[in-house]
């Protein structure tokens, strides 16, 4: 009985800091785009690559019209 008497009070204690640490998160902008950052791991490297080859054929192009 004297472990009840302990533990129910510091669950709520618990509890409340993880719902202020919710709400911290929620307040900073963590939680707005959550699909956004996997698909930018995803598909940064293609995105990179692609305006690289880009770069290359403008600088070809430009290279030939000389």
């Amino acid at each position: 009985m004297d472990v009840i008497y302990w533990l129910i009070p510091s669950m709520i204690f618990v509890g409340v800091v993880l719902v202020i640490l919710l709400i911290m998160g929620i307040n900073s902008g963590q939680y707005d785009d959550l699909e956004g950052e996997g698909q930018r791991i995803l598909f940064d490297e293609d995105q990179a690559h692609l305006n690289a080859e880009k770069n290359t054929k403008k600088k070809l192009d430009t290279d030939k019209s000389l």
